[in-house]
């Protein structure tokens, strides 16, 4: 094994919301479109939504309820002005805000908002020193 990581799914049970917010909402453009699995183009990384559902016939493993806040997407800003513009055209699309910009400790400023299923993902940007 590398220890790299190809690909980052996102587990749902509600594919249509998931596929509406991650492509309308945080404008990712969808690659591939089967239904219960989409993927999206993203430079570095694969990235993909998939219905739950899908790997039941696998293991009982993926029907457990899902708990906590087990993972976090971190987008990247090119500024502050760019990150508060940002958060608010997030809110606008339909994000629910978790928490406003704020200049961290770690230098950096960041703002929180959740995807239809809940998961709290980050935007931020660094501070200038």
């Amino acid at each position: 094994m590398k220890a790299r990581i190809n690909l980052v799914t996102i587990w749902t049970d509600h594919i249509e919301p998931m596929k509406a917010f991650y492509s309308e909402t945080l404008g990712f453009e969808v690659s591939n479109d089967l239904g219960d699995y989409v993927e999206f183009v993203s430079e570095g990384v694969r990235f993909a939504i998939c219905q739950r559902a899908v790997m039941y016939s696998y293991t009982d493993a993926y029907k457990a309820a899902s708990a906590g806040q087990a993972f976090e997407l971190a987008f990247p800003c090119d500024s502050i002005e760019d990150l508060d513009a940002s958060y608010q055209t997030l809110l606008a699309r339909g994000a629910k805000g978790v928490h406003p910009p704020e200049n961290m400790p770690w230098n950096q400023r960041t703002a929180l908002f959740a995807d239809p299923d809940g998961n709290i993902h980050e935007i931020f940007t660094e501070l200038e020193v």
